[in-house]
């Protein structure tokens, strides 16, 4: 709760009117039947018209107030939730960008996905009933059970007797529902999970006939959900029916006693004053049941506080200084011993690479499979730290620049090409936001991207897909390329990114690449020779170890891993 009740502290004016409206309507509320008393006990025996209308009027007039302040408690609770949720998504969002991959993977991008919008959602919910309703129910139960004991002692004793029952059921349900709450989110995350895979990858599901394992496999974790939903909902359903069966028990036993006591001592107790004792117990018992469906939603409330709470307060694993250092060059890369773990894994998957790359140089980056390429550029651009040595950008080591500072400095294509809705231009200032048409353009040329782009009927306006997925495997990744060079970087980091295209478009971009990176620092990842044969340097890796760095001639003469990958690339006669 504490969560809640300090976003809720910001707002202190509405909070003072929301208490304002709460009381007003709960004395409008309760001076009623002390009113309807007055006029059954009084007015009506004397035969006095004119009292029994002034009587009928103060109360129309006190249903007008309550109504009104019910009204206003609305309007403002709406408001504070609405903001607080807000609040939230926007603290959760930029909490979560700034992740590095360690704490996503440690998360999940489903169950992030899932804090972010349907526990905060309940939260917001919640807010919204604590309030309009928890507000008021411990006025209505505390005051009405004085006003009731004023009008009758006798009768009030059920009053007494009934509110610690009912308190008691919420208390058993609450306690048994707080750990399926729990279970519940969990299995949520799971299902969450088991549907944007199962979205994600239905061509691969569809290309190899594996429907039916995959709807066993969703079928597994919505049946679990499912029963953890039902045992749950039943706690819950059972507390309403037990709520009224307690508040008609004692509105029977108010009456019978009540009327005992009428005809045993006509004099004891009034008509009127039965009559608003029954009221005052009706309100109070309808307090608890309105305050009984808000707590129903507590223990879940809860648990998603308490999960939006451990987003909020995960340390990010990549610290970085308040400010810059200053950089003594421009556009070198050098790595320094650097050697890297997984976070929890055995084996490192970098040892001892060491290597410098300078601006108007290329250095490109093969191996096999798992061999640590592109970790090579995740190190780079701080998505992990490395765990031994040091990179160096600029001739500083790259923690000691802000990531800001740093990332701004580096135009990187991922080996995975992620397109954003919007148009083709839009994607390609991603990169660079203050981009002018005349730089898109040049971008896309270098990219081998503006035939296609022009070839379309809006051109650079045309629309793009979530992912990218309305254009082709390579023209996705011709933007991605397009949306790095937009930047104009100092350093270029090309992740396997030339993987989806043809040899001619290949060779055609290369060419482009190296006139438009004149000056700036490349590095090349990739998994085709002919596209790194020209690099000023070439690192070959095996296992997380470098073992061969030169020119394609000399790692030919030099390297046996390379001269196998080259082999199995080309024939024979072409290794010369």
């Amino acid at each position: 709760m504490r969560i809640i009740l300090k976003r809720l502290g910001r707002h202190p004016a509405a909070l003072v009117l929301i208490v304002v409206s709460v009381v007003l309507s709960a004395a409008a509320s309760l001076l009623m039947p002390a009113c309807l008393a007055e006029m059954i006990n009084v007015h009506i025996p004397a035969g006095d018209m004119g009292s029994i209308l002034e009587s009928g009027g103060i109360m129309l007039v006190l249903a007008l107030v309550g109504a009104l302040c019910l009204l206003v408690n609305g309007y403002l609770a709406a408001r504070v939730s609405a903001s607080l949720g807000k609040e939230l998504r926007d603290q959760v969002f930029r909490k979560v960008i700034y992740f590095s991959k360690g704490e996503v993977d440690r998360f999940s991008l489903s169950s992030l996905i899932t804090r972010t919008t349907n526990d905060i959602m309940q939260v917001q919910n919640f807010v919204t009933m604590l309030l309009r309703v928890c507000l008021m129910a411990p006025v209505i139960c505390v005051v009405g059970s004085v006003m009731a004991y004023c009008k009758s002692p006798s009768l009030s004793v059920f009053v007494l007797i009934s509110l610690p029952m009912m308190l008691t059921i919420i208390w058993i349900i609450a306690r048994k529902s707080t750990p399926l709450s729990q279970i519940m989110q969990k299995q949520l995350d799971r299902l969450n999970l088991v549907t944007r895979e199962k979205l994600s990858g239905v061509r691969v599901t569809r290309a190899f006939g594996m429907e039916a394992h995959e709807e066993e496999r969703f079928g597994q974790a919505n049946q679990e959900y499912r029963c953890t939903a039902s045992s749950l909902g039943r706690w819950m359903g059972s507390m309403e029916p037990s709520l009224r069966l307690v508040m008609t028990s004692t509105t029977v036993a108010i009456l019978a006693f009540g009327a005992w006591q009428m005809t045993a001592a006509p004099d004891s107790v009034l008509v009127g004053d039965l009559i608003a004792v029954i009221q005052y117990v009706l309100q109070i018992n309808m307090s608890v049941i309105l305050l009984s469906i808000a707590l129903i939603n507590y223990p879940r409330v809860i648990v998603s506080a308490q999960r939006i709470n451990e987003v909020l307060e995960t340390t990010c694993s990549i610290p970085e200084p308040a400010s810059s250092a200053p950089a003594k060059e421009k556009g070198t890369v050098c790595f320094e011993n650097v050697s890297f773990t997984f976070p929890g894994a055995d084996k490192p998957v970098l040892q001892n690479i060491n290597f410098t790359s300078k601006p108007g140089e290329v250095t490109a980056i093969i191996g096999s499979t798992g061999s640590g390429k592109s970790s090579i550029a995740n190190l780079i651009l701080r998505f992990y730290d490395v765990t031994e040595g040091r990179i160096l950008v600029d001739g500083q080591d790259i923690r000691s620049y802000s990531l800001h500072d740093l990332r701004r400095k580096i135009g990187f294509v991922p080996q995975k090409n992620f397109l954003f809705s919007g148009t083709i231009q839009s994607n390609i200032r991603f990169g660079c936001e203050t981009a002018g048409a005349e730089e898109v353009q040049r971008a896309a040329k270098t990219a081998q991207s503006l035939e296609f782009i022009e070839k379309k009927e809006d051109g650079f306006d045309s629309p793009v897909s979530r992912g990218g997925t309305n254009v082709s495997g390579g023209q996705r990744q011709r933007l991605a390329i397009a949306r790095a060079l937009v930047r104009d970087p100092e350093i270029l980091i090309f992740d396997d990114s030339f993987s989806a295209l043809d040899f001619k478009t290949d060779a055609a971009l290369r060419k482009a690449l190296k006139e438009q990176s004149a000056g700036k620092t490349t590095i090349l990842v990739a998994q085709r020779v002919s596209t790194i044969q020209h690099a000023e340097r070439i690192l070959v890796l095996d296992e997380g170890v470098c073992v061969g760095q030169g020119t394609h001639q000399q790692l030919l003469e030099s390297c046996e891993v390379y001269r196998e990958i080259v082999r199995s690339q080309f024939r024979k006669e072409e290794e010369q």
